[in-house]
């Protein structure tokens, strides 16, 4: 993904995992469990993932990962929240309209694609009391943001983060989540469908300003 929680068996230990990301031996035991996580899927599917089998793969016992991660669905989730973490900021295009559309249109073919719908699905699943939605959302937020402090500081009319969260990520999310298919035009949730929520948005800013 261009980018990549859970709620471990003892509340101190869940409390760390969703604090920054850990160093040391720790860091090292995350980073094989999570590389075992994706190499078994990528060759058998998640039908065929346990802990004992990733465990193995990854070189640890299977108590390690039951204790850092309370079970397979949290293990997954922490991966899923992983993966979709950004691998760096938005291009600038030269413009608010360039640089949110290019931003858009990125962020909905990859989360609406099978792979991203899986890890979305997989980020939530494993996360009850919403920590992974709340990190995926933020890492969304400051995308945005980024983009938009670029467009004030080209003296740019700009819409709040908000403003934008509300009318172009969420529309994203609630058809890539609760509303799949086509749209009513026909065509999929895609480069297009970003384009629009965009072009929207900002038409309604030049009426307001």
């Amino acid at each position: 993904m261009s980018g990549s929680a859970s709620e471990s068996s003892g509340a101190a230990a869940k409390g760390s995992k969703k604090a920054a990301r850990p160093g040391g031996r720790s860091a090292r035991v995350q980073e094989s469990v999570h590389r075992a996580v994706r190499e078994l899927i990528t060759e058998r599917g998640r039908d065929g993932l346990t802990v004992p089998v990733i465990a193995a793969r990854a070189g640890v016992t299977p108590s390690t990962v039951y204790r850092r991660w309370g079970d397979l669905q949290e293990l997954l989730s922490d991966v899923a929240v992983e993966r979709l973490r950004p691998e760096g900021p938005p291009e600038d295009h030269g413009s608010l309209r360039a640089d949110l559309a290019a931003w858009a249109e990125a962020f909905v073919e990859e989360m609406a694609s099978p792979p991203g719908r899986a890890y979305i699905r997989d980020a939530l699943a494993g996360d009850p009391d919403g920590g992974n939605a709340g990190q995926c959302s933020d890492y969304a937020a400051d995308h945005v943001r980024i983009v938009l402090e670029r467009a004030a500081g080209r003296g740019e009319a700009v819409p709040g983060l908000e403003e934008v969260m509300d009318h172009v990520v969420a529309p994203m999310m609630y058809r890539i989540l609760f509303r799949q298919g086509p749209l009513p035009s026909g065509g999929p949730v895609g480069a297009e469908y970003a384009r629009g929520l965009v072009d929207r948005l900002l038409a309604g800013l030049a009426v307001g300003g």
